[in-house]
């Protein structure tokens, strides 16, 4: 989206007169601006207010909606299956191009462990988030509900989170949040029945703001009555019964896995050249090595990181953002047969949000803790959001949660939102 939004600034005249057209190609209408998805969960964000819709944003561009499921740049064309296809009987159709920007991004990265892909969910998605809000409110009806028996009540509050990067932190630390504050609207939980647990297979959480913040973030997190288990892989998750390496043994309502991330798996789908961790491979100007007229950028891309690690930049925002305004000036280059420019970006630092008025920072080696990291979390990201009509309606959800306490309704009937008329059909069902 960061791409064309740029794109269609620059050849606005082109654009004009009819000699290029734009085409994104996306499942869905919207772009999601991940950073805002734990306060979404939180309830501290309306989930309208943390995606971009596509149509509005682009207005110079032609938006498809539907699922790219072949690249084959022999030919110039990709594969798409138009939104609806499933239900009309649409057959795929094939889009041609005269240059390709593949920015597909990337999806969790799975472990063929038991029971995961039947119990477990993810955090990369606006749908993900508003699920998980609903389900740990819904936790909380199920063990509020059932007084007396003690072991439906421990599984209801036992929430188990994989994964310490980013993702897995930020919604922990504000999900936490959330159920604390809601807890005092019921009288029959002590906020201490709660078991909130964060599992990591390395020695280390939020690699990203250095060994001490991250080793301040995870006290921090115990003080809350957080468990933070290093050195620790899940084992098997059967039947939502939560097994450990290092031995434990227990049930849990709820398993979230954000244990890192791979390229989007429609990349191998195509004849583009790949590395061996299924990246694209990409130059240092973004354009995809021995492909002529073929772009890369983002998280299904190896770009080289010209600063002095010598490695590949990483899969986040901050870079995929950044790459999306030297693409697109590159792609203008070539248009007017002007020289391209490599993506140099010295990393700046970070910033995590733990809860309300709770967050960690790391920025040109400034380290920042509690209110002031989390002031500048909110900041940072409200300025990234693209559009000024959600960076208001954002500022207004903020502004409003400072007069009044968040939301502790639980719609998971949403999941399910013909559940209600099967029932008045005479349909039989599991209530």
């Amino acid at each position: 989206m960061y791409t064309a939004l740029r794109l269609q600034k620059k050849l606005r005249s082109e654009l004009r007169r009819g000699e290029v057209a734009i085409t994104v190609i996306d499942p869905q209408s919207y772009m999601t601006y991940q950073p805002f998805l734990p306060e979404a969960a939180a309830g501290n964000l309306e989930p309208r207010h943390v995606v971009a819709p596509l149509r509005r944003v682009l207005k110079r561009c032609r938006i498809l909606n539907g699922f790219v499921t072949r690249i084959d740049h022999a030919s110039r064309t990709v594969t798409v299956r138009p939104a609806g296809a499933h239900s009309t009987g649409v057959p795929p159709r094939r889009v041609g191009y005269d240059l390709l920007v593949v920015a597909l991004g990337s999806v969790s990265r799975t472990l063929p462990i038991p029971g995961l892909a039947e119990c477990g969910i993810g955090f990369k998605t606006v749908e993900e988030a508003i699920f998980l809000r609903n389900h740990v409110l819904h936790q909380l009806d199920i063990a509020a509900s059932n007084p007396d028996d003690e072991a439906v009540r421990r599984r209801a509050l036992t929430f188990v989170f994989v994964g310490a990067g980013f993702a897995g932190i930020e919604a922990l630390a504000e999900l936490e949040d959330m159920a604390r504050d809601a807890v005092r609207w019921y009288p029959n939980i002590d906020p201490g029945e709660m078991r909130w647990m964060m599992v990591e297979a390395t020695d280390r959480i939020l690699p990203e703001v250095g060994p001490e913040m991250g080793r301040w973030t995870a006290e921090a997190l115990r003080r809350r009555g957080i468990e933070v288990k290093l050195e620790t892989l899940l084992k098997s998750a059967e039947n939502r019964r939560i097994v450990l390496s290092d031995g434990e043994e227990f049930d849990a309502g709820t398993l979230v896995w954000t244990a890192g991330v791979k390229p989007h798996p429609v990349v191998r789908e195509s004849d583009l050249p790949l590395d061996d961790k299924g990246r694209i491979k990409a130059t240092a100007e973004l354009t995809v090595e021995g492909a002529e007229g073929v772009y890369a950028a983002g998280d299904n891309a190896a770009v080289p990181d010209l600063t002095d690690t010598g490695d590949f930049t990483a899969p986040n925002a901050q870079h995929a953002v950044r790459q999306a305004k030297r693409l697109a000036d590159n792609i203008v280059a070539d248009l007017r047969g002007k020289t391209r420019k490599p993506y140099v970006h010295s990393y700046v630092g970070s910033v995590a949000g733990l809860g309300l008025h709770k967050g960690v920072a790391n920025v040109y080696g400034v380290k920042l803790r509690g209110i002031l990291a989390w002031l500048m979390h909110r900041t940072y990201h409200l300025s990234r959001m693209p559009t000024v009509n959600r960076k208001f309606r954002i500022t207004v959800d903020w502004t409003l949660a400072l007069f009044f306490r968040r939301e502790i309704v639980s719609l998971g009937e949403l999941e399910r939102p013909r559940q209600e008329f099967e029932l008045a059909a005479g349909r039989r069902q599991d209530l």
